[in-house]
């Protein structure tokens, strides 16, 4: 059963599915109604890792998830409430995924129509006396001043505004239909009363919540002093709510109004919107249901406009004029062209959140770079350490490298800085300097994913594909890699170091065949990242993968060796060799065979 009172102090929603028009109008409501932060605290959907919406006219991030697992890796509060934007065919699943997740959640709302009713069946059965959830096909839960659970009062702030749905009144408003309740809260607003809370029951034929249910919420909570009520042709819902007035259990006033009494016009049952509005059998018309409710002493109007006249004739307490926050400010925002968590100009000059005297003064260049590869600043001085070995040791292997080759050709064909770094850079791929993001990425998934060495090993080999972070033209068993002997230091007082031990273990087998299959600098610095990263800096394995995806791993190469190709350019301009052109000794030219 929903507690009306409890929930005016629950306000951390996740949304299952995002829909953007939806999601928006309830940071809308929270602005309004003063609060500091939006009460939608995550977003499930696939595709992308932040959703930016507006928080008055400041845009700001709303963390999504790919899935209910990864939502739990989520630093978010703790949800109270979760609103299915969901098809129909998935509100079953993912709701009790989310719920079984989450099993502290008091409750939802499931958006969806054409959800089968088995599936609503089974929803209610299984949560329903620990949980609450309504729907489906409806479009949500408003608590005036307090919580907006879905489309419920509008996705305009316009619509909240003309409403008054920035305070509590004393009707509660419960319908049926998702589209009428709109309609229904403005009709309160214009009568000179305020809602204690509007809740769409949806017209499918076993409403999770059912009419009864609502009902005694209503009556159980303190704020509501009248119960508004539609219904519609169809079902036996009123006949449930005419035993709990004649029970005693429902003593408040209540104004009805049941729809659909052009039913009766028609020789043969007619099948109206929603799936419930069929009258199958006399009692189920509109009309029977309206004798039946005036029998029982509730007040029923016979149209729009009378039920329109008894709420007027409620008159309740005189609410605010305005929200505690103007809205009109809203009608100008606009969304930025560039969203960035980097930097800002607009008083100081400012760099992940200190401004640049900061930076300067109390920080190492090497912390600035990491802050800005994060995006925070780093946890661990461990972190710091490594990556200024890392950036020390690949700022320079040698003149003969592609990428130093390209900036020097291209310095000496007279070419500018920018052009001559460029065509260095342009050369960085997984056959030169590019294979640290591919080997985090092989360690990475071979260790979440539970694989042995051996069979990571026979799965490359079997493929005919190279393992990138193995080999060396130079160093093998008997001549290490110092560069990797430096790195591995870094992770040897570790508690754990899973990624550095898985890479080791396919290193003895992998060289155990060939003397110069051994860890490189690409697979040792990614490894011993890796390991650091997750230990550490305690990121989560999808906060790790992101930086993956997002090629977190190749900057180490890039970044240093950026002053590496700018160092050789300024080098050829100081001995300004002149243009460079390969001697003929060493081009082979093989002639066109000629054909007959």
């Amino acid at each position: 059963m929903i507690n009306i009172a409890k929930l005016r102090d629950k306000h951390a929603i996740v949304s299952l599915g995002n829909y953007q028009p939806v999601l928006q109008s309830i940071l809308d409501f929270d602005y309004m109604i003063g609060r500091k932060r939006s009460s939608l605290v995550a977003i499930v959907t696939a595709g992308i890792h932040n959703q930016k919406l507006f928080f008055g006219t400041r845009e700001i991030l709303i963390p999504c998830a790919q899935d209910i697992k990864e939502l739990k890796d989520l630093e978010i509060p703790p949800p109270d409430l979760f609103l299915n934007l969901n098809s129909g065919r998935r509100a079953k699943d993912s709701t009790k995924e989310f719920i079984e997740a989450f099993p502290k959640v008091l409750g939802g709302h499931i958006f969806a129509e054409n959800v089968p009713e088995q599936h609503a069946i089974y929803l209610y059965q299984k949560f329903h006396d620990k949980h609450f959830i309504a729907g489906p096909s409806g479009v949500g839960l408003m608590l005036p001043g307090h919580l907006k659970l879905g489309a419920v009062g509008g996705t305009d702030w316009r619509q909240l505004v003309a409403s008054k749905l920035y305070a509590s009144g004393s009707v509660a408003v419960l319908s049926a239909s998702g589209g009428m309740i709109n309609e229904l809260i403005r009709m309160v607003a214009n009568g000179g009363n305020g809602c204690s809370f509007a809740l769409t029951l949806g017209g499918d034929r076993f409403p999770i919540t059912s009419p009864g249910e609502a009902l005694l919420a209503a009556e159980a909570d303190p704020q509501t002093k009248v119960i508004l009520y539609y219904g519609e042709l169809g079902g036996y819902d009123e006949y449930d709510i005419i035993e709990l007035v004649k029970a005693g259990r429902v003593k408040k006033p209540i104004i009805a109004y049941i729809a659909g009494n052009v039913g009766e016009a028609f020789a043969r049952p007619v099948q109206f919107g929603h799936a419930k509005a069929l009258a199958a059998r006399p009692p189920e018309s509109a009309s029977a249901k309206r004798r039946a409710l005036k029998k029982a002493g509730v007040k029923v109007a016979d149209s729009i406009a009378s039920l329109a006249d008894f709420v007027e004739a409620l008159r309740g307490d005189i609410l605010p004029k305005m929200p505690q926050r103007d809205p009109q400010q809203l009608s100008s925002r606009q969304p930025g062209l560039i969203t960035t968590t980097i930097s800002d100009e607009k008083e100081v000059y400012e760099f992940v959140g200190k401004s640049l005297e900061d930076w300067e003064k109390n920080h190492s260049l090497v912390e600035m770079i990491v802050a800005g590869l994060l995006g925070r600043p780093a946890h661990s001085k461990l972190l710091v350490q490594c990556s200024e070995s890392i950036f020390k040791l690949a700022l320079d292997h040698g003149p003969n490298v592609s990428g130093a080759v390209n900036t020097i050709v291209t310095a000496r064909a007279g070419r500018d800085m920018v052009s001559s770094l460029s065509a260095g850079l342009l050369t960085i791929g997984p056959r030169y300097g590019g294979a640290g993001n591919d080997a985090a990425r092989i360690w990475f998934d071979a260790v979440q994913s539970g694989m042995d060495a051996k069979e990571l090993v026979e799965s490359y080999a079997k493929n005919k594909r190279y393992i990138l972070g193995i080999g060396h033209k130079k160093y093998n068993l008997s001549q290490p890699d110092p560069r990797v002997t430096r790195l591995l230091e870094f992770v040897k007082d570790l508690p754990e170091r899973p990624y550095t031990d898985f890479a080791k273990a396919v290193v003895a087998i992998t060289s155990s065949k060939k003397s110069n299959l051994i860890l490189n600098f690409d697979g040792a610095f990614a490894a011993v990242l890796l390991d650091i990263l997750q230990q550490s800096e305690k990121l989560k394995p999808r906060e790790i993968a992101q930086l993956i995806d997002s090629e977190f791993f190749n900057a180490y190469f890039v970044i240093p060796r950026a002053v590496g190709f700018i160092s050789h350019f300024l080098d050829q301009k100081r001995l300004d060799e002149g243009l460079f052109r390969l001697p003929d000794s060493q081009v082979t030219v093989i002639p066109t065979q000629k054909t007959d």
